[in-house]
């Protein structure tokens, strides 16, 4: 993923579904790639499950 797309990504979390910047930055220090963060999200339950599945639809159409 490059730099523009992670930002953009990390826009959307944060604007569209509202995810705090402090659940973003502390699964942003848990991931090894940028490709894992919803992934991350997920796990520490920091998104739900239809969230999830918003970011999956973010991702493909972008």
């Amino acid at each position: 993923m490059n730099a523009a797309i992670k930002s953009q990504m990390l826009d959307f979390l944060q604007h569209e579904l509202q995810i705090a910047p402090e659940a973003l930055s502390l699964a942003l220090s848990h991931q090894e790639q940028a490709t894992q963060l919803p992934m991350i999200l997920w796990q520490y339950g920091l998104v739900t499950l239809p969230q999830l599945d918003q970011i999956f639809d973010w991702l493909e159409q972008t």
